[in-house]
């Protein structure tokens, strides 16, 4: 796509809209279209326009003319500047507002679907503190406000954040984050302080060399908690000097785990997780069953909503106890486990090996015998002889990541036929492109839209079909 840096202003922007990257939407009295940055739906602004693009004009606002009753002060101090809350200056009632008229459109235009049967969005009691899992890199040359570039004395450039959007090799130094629950922060802070004093060398993105790497911090809500850091050199005294420090300060660190990542991305994938203290794993609680999280382990970051949005799965899926059940991108099992009680035999599908492992140990852990798993590359496992060695599906429960289902697995759901699917997503444009492609021979019945992700402009969505060749057809 074409871009066009440009200079200039216009006046008196009303915002209308908010798209899916959280951008105010705008339309000029000539009708061309402008995403706004840090505005919201009711403001009108004067903006001073930097991009053009295929279609649309990208801007910032200069000048307040009026304010959305919408708009709220957002709590964080580092909001618009570490990318990760784009809406917390969107009241949350607003927030879902927006979020059910995304899904929609998605449903009407992208998935031609018509006169859907559109439930009520979930949203969450409290909006803040809500992950259980977050991640943050150290560097040496961390990002420097205005202010700090115009002081004269030395300034600290060791930073453990996010990396600031637009700008790989620069790290916002986060002070309190309004996403993970307390010890979080106590835990990050405590530890930037210490490497510091005890001058760890903080890790160079460029460069490729330092010591410290990552921290991650995953917790339950039982209140387990898990820590795991990066290093990017095996220096053992240093490595037990700071993880000792964790340990004696933060009694409530369960998994104290670490691992020597050495090569150019920091993905864990491939890595070799060591246990310094505690257990390898925390433990969560839902719906009655255990779950054993390990460092690599696929799980929900909203535990307290992925209960809710389960049991809307449940409910849709109608499982009778005959039915044979497959959950397509299954995961670490979590959905297959929860629904197990309630049918035949379920089967699960996922392309991760170490996903496919913890959820056969949570099988085991929590007694379950009729949930299988198979590890395999979705578009060429799904195919007859699984099909042949499992049975016919009655019913299919798909979750599949952002990009949706590959056209080949789409086709293969297609000939399997089952009556029902219970198709879950997080993002429902791609969700709306598989349905458009499967509407000639299922009916979307109905659809329901689970914030997960509050202060985000992303939404998890399920939907229900019916095969239209079923008697279950309504």
């Amino acid at each position: 796509m074409p871009i066009k840096k440009i200079k200039r202003t216009e006046n008196a922007l009303k915002v209308i809209d908010i798209n899916n990257k959280g951008m105010g939407v705008a339309k000029s009295e000539q009708g061309a279209v402008y995403f706004i940055k840090n505005v919201v739906p009711g403001d009108i602004v004067d903006v001073r326009v930097y991009k053009k693009k295929r279609g649309f004009f990208e801007a910032e606002p200069i000048n307040w003319i009026e304010k959305s009753v919408d708009r709220t002060d957002p709590p964080c101090e580092h909001f618009g500047v570490c990318g990760g809350c784009k809406w917390q200056h969107l009241s949350y009632e607003a927030q879902l507002h927006f979020k059910e008229k995304g899904v929609l459109n998605n449903l009407l235009h992208i998935g031609k679907v018509s006169t859907p049967d559109v439930l009520p969005i979930l949203g969450v009691e409290n909006p803040y503190f809500y992950r259980n899992k977050m991640e943050f890199s150290f560097s040496n040359k961390r990002w420097l406000t205005s202010e700090e570039i115009a002081e004269e004395n030395k300034i600290e450039r060791n930073g453990l954040g996010f990396h600031k959007p637009l700008m790989w090799d620069k790290i916002v130094d986060i002070n309190k984050c309004h996403l993970q629950a307390e010890p979080s922060n106590q835990i990050r802070n405590a530890v930037r302080r210490f490497a510091i004093e005890k001058e760890m060398p903080f890790f160079d993105l460029r460069a490729q060399k330092g010591f410290l790497r990552t921290l991650m911090i995953r917790n339950t809500l039982e209140g387990e908690v898990m820590v795991l850091i990066q290093f990017f050199e095996e220096l053992k005294e240093k490595i037990e000097l700071l993880l000792s420090f964790i340990k004696d300060h933060f009694p409530q660190v369960t998994s104290l785990l670490y691992c020597i990542n050495s090569k150019g991305n920091d993905s864990l994938y491939d890595q070799e997780i060591k246990c310094f203290s505690g257990n390898e794993y925390i433990t969560e609680n839902l719906g009655g069953l255990q779950f054993r999280i390990t460092a690599k382990s696929f799980y929900q970051t909203n535990p307290k909503q992925a209960g809710e949005l389960y049991t809307i799965a449940k409910d849709f899926a109608q499982l009778k106890l005959q039915d044979t059940v497959y959950d397509l991108y299954t995961g670490t099992g979590t959905i297959a486990l929860t629904l197990a009680h309630e049918c035949k035999k379920i089967i699960g599908i996922e392309s991760v090996p170490d996903a496919i492992k913890a959820a056969n140990e949570n099988a085991k852990l929590n007694g379950i015998d009729n949930a299988f798993f198979e590890v395999g590359d979705m578009k060429t496992c799904f195919n007859d002889i699984f099909i042949k060695k499992y049975g016919k599906a009655d019913v299919v429960i798909t979750d599949p990541p952002r990009d949706g289902m590959h056209k080949d697995v789409v086709a293969k759901l297609l000939k399997l036929a089952p009556k029902r699917i219970v198709y879950i997503s997080c993002n429902s444009a791609s969700q709306a492109r598989d349905l458009e492609l499967m509407r000639k021979n299922y009916k979307v019945v109905k659809s329901q839209a689970v914030d997960m992700f509050p202060q985000t402009h992303h939404v998890e969505n399920v939907v229900l079909l019916h095969s239209k060749a079923s008697n279950e057809l309504t």
